[in-house]
């Protein structure tokens, strides 16, 4: 085996290797432990892009099948770098790395623990997308969950350990739940690896198809309670919200593990020709993700606190992502993967902002006083200003005042997470609604109606919520002095938007992507037969190379 058929492991095994020399490192040297964790986390993302690039040259049916234990299939583990995994593995190094670089300037220093935590949160991700059997999937959930645990506990106070609690019980009734699903559909198939669990599907008989159907919406509620599906969804807005700005920022690709595992699964155990169990369950993904999307938008509105918007954009977006995969069209799936792109990163950058104009209303500029007390009246009580000046509101001059840094790059960086969440042109946003819009009015169906209107009013109660809290925090403070930021802190902002502004550059190129892995992931036997056929590794000593 060359180098690169090595790529697949190594996003699971460099967050392993590095969460165990923090450990090591001891906590004293902090300083050491954030540039070994930047070190790692930019060469994870190094190793996604570069899995990715390997998919796209290899063509439509691209997959990279690894065998850690050089087990034969379906007996060993098994990892698979796929169109879906390597992308979903790009975004996790993004959010990843754009989180661990907001958190240099000042959170690292809240715990003790960030940087394990951190790498074990990013070992969780990768593992989660690359993974080919169900055991190991729960194993990768596990361990994402635990370090977002501490994460989310990351700084301490009421507000989090509350928030931490609802959190905690009910991804461990999730769990619980996982486990009670892959149970039941071992006892069924026998197998536990997913492309061998889908091949053998068709050979259950007519007597255990009811118990088949039962694991498999036992194991769905714990996919769906994971990506925040209503009525599953009250524990999303406060916990994201209290959250720190870095935690929150990875949390925004969390729901997407629920996502991809619904997609994955769904697309490849119940596809249209799977005779009785075809399409299982597609009518409840399709109204449930009507419902979650209507329930964030009304969300977004009736948000006062910027924190608990971003919660429930992510909830929009879910709903979208999780009703779009229950028509079983590919059109709507490519589409929707542009969208799952998109909405990722700009929900990232906006859990980051959250926290910098929250820091920025706070600044309250003192007003001078006078030496009997009271306070000093504004200059312009004093003096009459200049004949055919532009005053504002204040009567104060407009020309000539320069805005100040800080503000402007927070006021455009918000515009820009505006833009993309609400699915504003020229922005990607606009470009996957739009793709998802066109193909639904290729479907004849009650629900992609209603989808259709949903995806435009959502827009609209996106703007709407959006620009009240970008008025509060921006064209009413005037009076306060500019925030201080710190360039760590807004070049993480910075590259998340100007991915999103590229996904626009090279939009055609990135549907072709998303096409192609639509697909390939409506064509389930292209992956079944990829995973089926994967050989060992022949032991040296048997070809006379050994002693």
């Amino acid at each position: 085996m060359s180098l690169m058929d090595h790529l697949v492991v190594a996003p699971v095994l460099l967050p392993l290797c590095t969460a165990a020399l923090m450990l090591l490192i001891g906590d004293g040297r902090r300083s050491a432990k954030a540039y070994v964790n930047v070190a790692s986390t930019t060469l994870g993302l190094a190793i996604a892009v570069a899995l990715l690039l390997r998919v796209q040259e290899q063509g439509a049916a691209a997959f990279g099948v690894y065998l850690p234990g050089n087990w034969p299939v379906p007996y060993g583990i098994v990892l698979v770098a796929d169109r879906l995994s390597a992308l979903m593995a790009v975004l996790a190094g993004a959010v990843g790395l754009a989180g661990l670089l907001y958190a240099m300037a000042r959170w690292q220093h809240a715990g003790v623990y960030f940087h394990a935590l951190f790498q074990l949160q990013l070992m969780g991700l990768y593992g989660a997308f690359l993974t080919a059997d169900l055991f190991n999937l729960f194993v990768f959930f596990e361990v994402l969950l635990a370090a977002s645990y501490g994460l989310l506990l990351h700084g301490g106070g009421q507000v989090r350990v509350r928030a931490g609690l609802h959190y905690i019980a009910i991804n461990l009734m999730a769990s619980l739940l996982f486990l009670i699903g892959v149970a039941v559909l071992y006892g069924v198939t026998g197998t536990l690896n997913m492309a061998d669990m889908a091949q053998k599907l068709s050979l259950v008989p007519a007597s255990d198809r009811g118990l088949l159907h039962a694991g498999a919406a036992i194991l769905a509620i714990a996919f769906l309670c994971k990506a925040a599906l209503w009525p599953l969804n009250f524990w999303l807005p406060p916990a994201y919200a209290a959250a720190s700005a870095p935690a929150s920022a990875i949390f925004a690709i969390l729901t997407k593990v629920g996502v991809y595992a619904v997609l994955r699964l769904w697309t490849l155990c119940f596809p249209s020709d799977a005779g009785e169990s075809a399409n299982f369950g597609g009518g409840v993904l399709v109204w449930g993700g009507l419902a979650t999307l209507a329930f964030g938008a009304i969300g977004m509105m009736a948000s006062q606190q910027l924190g608990r918007l971003a919660g429930y954009s992510v909830i929009a977006s879910s709903g979208t992502l999780i009703a779009a995969i229950g028509f079983d069209t590919p059109a709507l799936s490519s589409g929707a993967l542009f969208y799952l792109a998109s909405s990722t990163l700009a929900g990232s950058a906006l859990f980051l902002l959250v926290e910098l104009m929250e820091r920025a209303r706070q600044v309250e500029a003192d007003p001078p006083e006078l030496d009997d007390g009271n306070y000093a009246l504004p200059a312009f009580f004093d003096a009459e200003p200049p004949p055919g000046t532009n005053l504002d509101d204040d009567e104060e001059a407009l020309f000539g005042r320069a805005i100040p840094a800080s503000l402007a790059f927070l006021g455009l960086a918000f515009m820009v997470c505006t833009m993309v969440i609400a699915g504003l042109p020229p922005l990607s946003g606009f470009v996957g609604k739009l793709a998802m819009l066109m193909a639904l009015l290729e479907v004849q169906d009650t629900a992609a109606r209603v989808l259709f209107v949903l995806l435009i009013a959502s827009g609209l109660l996106a703007v709407i919520a959006l620009m009240r809290v970008g008025i509060q925090h921006f064209w009413t403070a005037q009076d306060r002095p500019a925030p201080r930021l710190r360039v760590v802190e807004t070049l993480p902002i910075a590259g998340l938007l100007l991915a999103v502004v590229t996904m626009v550059w090279q939009a055609e190129a990135v549907l072709d992507y998303t096409r192609l892995t639509a697909q390939t992931l409506h064509t389930p036997s292209q992956y079944i037969d990829a995973v089926m056929g994967a050989r060992t590794v022949p032991n040296p000593a048997s070809h006379g190379d050994g002693p």
